[in-house]
């Protein structure tokens, strides 16, 4: 094999691999964003809990047609 080939192989392989480092990247910021979302959400329904706005559906008032 000459090094042409072998160079022009390397470049192939080594693209190959930007291009899934690229996408393993983006799929990384998109979970980042969901966690982020995620943790905003928890904190919200811990601070509703904390200040008893949430209460336990046995607590709960049936509405009036029950």
């Amino acid at each position: 094999m000459s090094t042409e080939n072998r160079l022009t192989n390397i470049e192939l392989i080594l693209t190959e691999q930007q291009r899934m480092l690229d996408d393993l990247n983006d799929v990384v910021i998109r979970y980042t964003k969901e966690l982020d979302a995620l943790k905003k959400q928890c904190a919200y329904i811990k601070t509703m809990l904390e200040r008893d706005s949430i209460k336990p559906l046995s607590e709960e008032t049936p509405p009036p047609h029950y």
